[in-house]
């Protein structure tokens, strides 16, 4: 039995063109996006460059650039996570000031370089803890707990200081801020932020952590009915950023030598900021890490710039807001396109 012959297909049917997958367009966004965040902070250093050009391309200067915004660097990277799952954390900065403080009290730096690095981890991650406890399994806006918080690590380490600077005493501690310290002319400091960084950009884009906190922050009702335990994931988030404040807070005290109730001033609103201005959603459902860093940089260059030029913090802080204003209309633009 002879088998049926299909008819010829007419030369002019054509086949409709594969669309390309979702991740490439991402991809593409992702990419143009890092690409405006390096032209920004190219041309900040064009201009610091034709401004103060002795200065800004001091070796020492851009060393000192980059040792500034480790810090608060550190501590975007952790809020760039709480961000992408939907949350936020106002505490950050008082965290880093409560850890500074209790690891160079008088009866810690006993137990010099380990007791001071252990006491400001353990210190971070503890006030993570709370912020996770009371946010996954306590039911409270993550915005109200934080904020608690922040007034309740802001008095603790006045109390702890009683307004006084904590001074180290202790050498292994201060010799990592000195120039003998750098490994080929990087400072130590830097190389931890770089550390972090590469462990969270993995964290966050390699591992099933990372997919669960994208998905928690697109839709936690969702993610709760594929399998998700929110809960637990969003505790694990603020315990990640803890410690991001706790290592951040190791850092300030090599940076500064001391430790006072007054450290991590603002960082709340600097790792927000970066992170916003680098791509992460404030509503959740993407963030990046490279982008983050991205923002920490440019905020920290703008600083100096303006210390160079001895112009007015308040004009910095005028700058710094409608980069803020900027971003954000520019990632609604996008969202409402896509």
């Amino acid at each position: 039995m002879t088998q049926p012959v299909s008819p010829p297909r007419d030369s002019t049917d054509k086949v409709p063109p594969a669309r390309p997958p979702a991740w490439r367009g991402l991809l593409a966004r992702t990419d143009v996006r890092t690409l405006s965040l390096l032209g920004v902070l190219a041309v900040l250093v064009v201009i610091g460059g034709i401004t103060k050009p002795d200065e800004f391309l001091d070796t020492r200067n851009l060393q000192l650039v980059l040792t500034q915004a480790s810090v608060i660097g550190v501590v975007t990277v952790g809020m760039t996570f709480v961000i992408t799952s939907g949350g936020i954390d106002l505490s950050v900065g008082a965290i880093v000031a409560l850890a500074s403080v209790w690891a160079t009290t008088v009866a810690t730096q006993e137990y010099g370089f380990g007791g001071i690095l252990f006491t400001a981890i353990v210190v971070g991650v503890g006030c993570g803890l709370v912020n996770g406890l009371l946010i996954a399994y306590g039911g409270m806006v993550p915005f109200i707990a934080t904020l608690a918080m922040l007034a309740s690590a802001r008095g603790l380490a006045l109390q702890i200081t009683d307004g006084r600077t904590q001074i180290v005493t202790v050498p292994g501690v201060l010799d990592l801020g000195e120039r003998d310290a750098y490994v080929l002319g990087i400072p130590p400091l830097v190389l931890v932020f770089a550390v972090v960084t590469v462990i969270g950009w993995l964290l966050l884009n390699r591992t099933t952590f990372g997919r669960r906190t994208v998905a928690v922050g697109g839709n936690a009702e969702a993610a709760r009915l594929a399998g998700i335990d929110v809960r637990r994931q969003r505790l694990y988030l603020y315990l990640l950023s803890g410690l991001c404040c706790g290592i951040a807070a190791f850092l300030l005290i090599v940076l500064s030598g001391s430790g006072q109730n007054t450290n991590g001033n603002l960082y709340e609103l600097d790792a927000i900021a970066a992170a916003i201005i680098g791509g992460t959603l404030l509503s959740g459902g993407r963030g990046t890490i490279t982008g983050s860093v991205l923002g920490v940089l440019i905020f920290t260059t703008i600083t100096d710039i303006f210390a160079l030029n001895n112009l007015q913090s308040d004009v910095q802080q005028i700058a710094k807001g409608a980069i803020i204003v900027a971003a954000v209309l520019v990632q609604r633009r996008t969202a409402s396109t896509t």
